[in-house]
This record gives structure tokens, sequence and C-alpha cells, in this order.
């Protein structure tokens, strides 16, 4: 299981006009916003774009600032994959360490739409005993081991929401990576990259070749 909520796409105002620098062509830039505050690609902004992210890395340094922040909701064993991804990357996550015990534990918790019968018994027993910890736990403070318990025996199915910052370049690494993973929660997060502005033409660049 995979989700993504409250995607913001940013700067790329500022990384088309960056572009121009190097031949200044700034009297070219012919995008504008629309209404609801999206930045439009004009012709003559597209097309350099296309034709830098295509050149190379080395040419295409305005991907770098076009900035990604999203909340993504994953689980352990996905963000363990994902932390591969660490240069021109940030991620703050919500702590297991302080809030393991904030709430109820619960089936919905932990990443299980590919289980089978056998698994979700396993997993209901897990659940069942990491609750009776925790209620331990909230009883008595001062003995951690029910703590030490929730965190040592906590599956790597449970679900962590981290929010993340990337940027285009980044995604490209991560679309061609990552796209035929047999990991299903990639297929997911690739799903959404396509759905970013101007995927097609900035991100999904071998295809377009």
């Amino acid at each position: 299981m995979l989700l993504t909520e409250r995607t913001s796409v940013m700067n790329f105002e500022n990384a088309i006009r960056g572009a121009r620098n190097p031949m200044n062509s700034w009297d070219r830039m012919d995008s504008t916003y629309d209404e609801k505050g999206n930045y439009i690609l004009g012709e003559n902004d597209l097309d350099l774009a296309k034709r830098l992210a295509h050149a190379g890395s080395d040419h295409r340094k305005f991907l770098r600032q076009i900035f990604v922040s999203v909340d993504i909701t994953a689980p352990l064993y996905g963000w363990k994959e994902f932390d591969t991804y660490k240069v021109g990357t940030v991620a703050n996550s919500t702590s297991t360490m302080h809030k393991i015990h904030a709430k109820p534990f619960e089936r919905e918790d932990f990443s299980h739409d590919r289980l089978d019968e056998g698994g979700l018994q396993m997993l209901d027993a897990t659940v069942a005993y990491l609750e009776a910890e925790r209620v331990k736990f909230i009883a008595n403070k001062t003995d951690r081991q029910s703590w030490h318990n929730m965190i040592q025996m906590l599956p790597s199915s449970y679900n962590q929401m981290r929010t993340v910052t990337l940027n285009y370049e980044n995604l490209i690494n991560i679309y061609y990576a990552r796209r035929t993973h047999k990991l299903a929660e990639w297929h997911t997060l690739c799903d959404w990259i396509l759905s970013l502005p101007y995927a097609k033409e900035l991100i999904c660049i071998k295809d377009e070749a």
C-alpha cells in the first residue's frame, strides 16, 4: 500500500528563467499563470525545456530547481527501498519512537492488501499482541519493557507517513529505476509521478526520445 497526498509543485518560473541564463534569452520567455495559479509553459519555454531535458543531466540542471513536496504513506519495507534516494531529497517522518503508543493498533495501520488468509491471521495476532503491550505501557510508562516489545515486534508492513521534498531530476531517476520493480508500491509511486505537470515532456524523457 502506498498513498500520496497534498502534492505541491513549485518554482517552475524560476527554473525556466534560469535555464535561459546561459544564452541570455529571457526575452523569449512566453509562459503564464492560469486563473488557478498554475504555471503554464508557453511554446518557446516548453521547447527549450524539452530539448534540455533530453540533452542529459549536465544540460538539464533546471530540473533540479523544480521542487515537489508530497505526503507519502507507505510501509516500512517500502521506505527502506526509498531511502536509496537520499541525494537531493528531504523527508520528515512521523515518529514510532515517540508516538507508537498514541493510538490503538488495528489492521489498517499495516499494509496487507496482498496477504492471503494465513498471512492475515498472523497479522491479526501480531496486532493483538502489540495492542496488549500498548495498553500495558499506557498504564505504567515507567516500565519500558512493553515499549521495547512494541518497537522490536513492529512488522515492516507498518505504515508510516513522511513529508517528502524531491525535484524533477530525482523523479527521472526514480521513475526509470523502479517502474518495473516487483514491489507494487513503486508502481503506485510511478503512477503519481506521471500525474505531475509536464511529466510526459520532462520526466518520461526516455520514452519520448
